[in-house]
């Protein structure tokens, strides 16, 4: 008869000169149990040895799923996000790292609620990370009603204590537009979201901040709000176009990077020539906007850091933290040459 040679919880244990608690601590993330060194050490035992956990007979003795629900909003054109997708590939890695999966799904943008109570109450996941936060969730709403284990990508109602990672969405803006009054520029618009976004909010505010402190008036005429969309360009410089040319903005900052397309594109087509007559900036700093000609300076989320982040907070969370976390990341400006100083 052929000898079983699939290594065990033991063989990891004597491979790395631990115990097998010491083991098992490592491979469920206690990271305070076990130094930096004996948990490389265990690491590295695990992948000389090829060792594979047995994740369904720990999963029926602990009545865990190891699952964690991630949803994507059904938007009508089936436009993607760029961002929450690569925050949704990092947060699958960190996931896998911590020994979870995800178990992904989308919801309706009119009633979310259906789709999660129907995992709570079968019991399908552990736990959730929501993105693309609002004010007013009703799935943060839901989650602190039910004491459902979630960790937010974005913040929501100033009155609710919850789990959160977020960009420093003011911080970005300000930074942004502090660069483009040192360039020279005093006639600075912003393209922001409609009022029921927090993220927009937060963006405007970095904005008006900078202006603020730097002595320079607040235009109402400069302060546009509008959702995505491939004529937000067009509807951008509708608002401009009663402006006498003296007051004409020489410089946007804008929500977007995709909103950041739109406004070049409409501006060009007026005869601007974007880094020279028209300065613009972008949010997020998407695959395509250093290939864009020319390149756009936008701000960078640090998506990576934040995925690793509500990873560790949806561990903390079920190993029994009843903590609450709250954590800002700053982005990045990233200059490129959609910028530069005014030609007027």
């Amino acid at each position: 008869m052929m000898k079983n040679t699939t290594p065990t919880i033991k063989d990891v244990a004597r491979e790395a000169g631990v115990s097998i608690a010491t083991v098992s601590y490592v491979l469920n993330n206690k990271k305070s149990a076990v130094s930096e060194a004996t948990r490389q050490r265990v690491l590295d035992a695990v992948t000389r040895l090829g060792y594979t956990r047995n994740i369904t007979a720990r999963n029926l003795r602990s009545s865990e799923t190891r699952l964690i629900g991630y949803a994507w909003m059904e938007v009508k054109d089936a436009r993607p996000n760029t961002i929450l997708e690569h925050f949704a590939y990092h947060l699958a890695r960190e996931a896998w790292a911590a020994g979870y999966h995800l178990l992904t799904f989308t919801y309706p943008q009119h009633d979310p609620i259906p789709v999660y109570d129907e995992l709570v109450k079968t019991g399908r996941v552990d736990a959730f990370v929501v993105a693309g936060t609002r004010i007013e969730d009703p799935r943060i709403r839901y989650f602190l009603k039910h004491d459902v284990p979630f960790v937010a990508f974005g913040r929501a109602h100033s009155g609710w204590q919850f789990n959160w990672v977020d960009t420093d969405n003011q911080q970005g803006v300000y930074d942004a537009v502090r660069y483009l009054i040192e360039l020279g520029h005093r006639r600075i618009a912003m393209v922001t979201w409609p009022e029921d976004s927090l993220t927009g909010n937060l963006r405007l505010a970095g904005y008006e901040q900078a202006l603020k402190e730097a002595g320079i008036p607040i235009h109402p005429a400069y302060i546009v709000r509008s959702v995505y969309g491939e004529d937000v360009g067009e509807r951008v410089f509708a608002q401009f176009d009663h402006l006498a040319a003296q007051e004409q903005p020489t410089a946007i900052a804008t929500v977007s990077d995709m909103t950041a397309v739109s406004v070049m594109s409409a501006a060009e087509r007026r005869g601007h020539v974007i880094g020279r007559t028209l300065s613009v900036v972008g949010y997020d700093d998407e695959p395509m906007s250093q290939y864009l000609r020319p390149s756009l300076t936008t701000l960078r989320q640090p998506i990576h850091d934040i995925a690793c982040q509500v990873i560790a907070m949806v561990n903390e969370r079920l190993n029994g933290s009843r903590e609450t976390r709250q954590m800002l990341m700053p982005p990045q400006l990233i200059m490129r040459d959609s910028t530069g100083k005014p030609s007027t």
